[in-house]
């Protein structure tokens, strides 16, 4: 993990003056990417939502559903030109700690059966299967299943 440009980045709540940037790096980041209308959603019915931030540009964006008993990441994603730099187990810690401070026993998440690396960070931060959701993800030729993996949050 690059702990000195982790130490330079900011987590905030996200706003709809974010729209903009979060788009770009969505667009960026997915073949099939959410919509600006499905984030103005999200902000709009209240699901817990932060950017993060590195000298004031948004560099990646998190939105966690909240449910009873559960948190849901909906999607966490660090901007293409920023990976591989500890930036997303960074905001997936947070995303995880600002939940645990809610009422939930655990936190889920889908995550496509190609992209090893998230899989892989997602079980090094304590997640596990829970299941497959079949054909979930849009994908060329047809649709990609995706793994349900899910973190139990302990109460003392």
């Amino acid at each position: 993990m690059n702990d000195q440009l982790t130490a330079m980045v900011e987590v905030r709540t996200m706003n709809y003056a974010d729209l903009n940037q979060v788009i770009t790096i969505e667009e960026k980041a997915y073949p099939y990417p959410w919509t600006v209308g499905i984030f103005r959603d999200c902000l709009r019915i209240g699901h817990n939502a932060w950017v993060m931030t590195l000298d004031k540009k948004v560099i990646g964006y998190g939105i966690v559903m909240l449910a009873p008993g559960e948190a849901h990441i909906l999607n966490i994603c660090i901007d293409p030109d920023y990976q591989r730099k500890g930036l997303g187990r960074c905001l997936l810690r947070h995303l995880v700690r600002k939940s645990a401070q809610t009422d939930i026993d655990m936190i889920l998440l889908e995550v496509r059966r190609s992209n090893v690396s998230a899989q892989q960070l997602y079980e090094a931060e304590g997640f596990n299967e829970l299941g497959v959701r079949k054909a979930y993800y849009p994908a060329d030729g047809g649709r990609e299943d995706a793994i349900i993996l899910a973190k139990y949050i302990p109460h003392d």
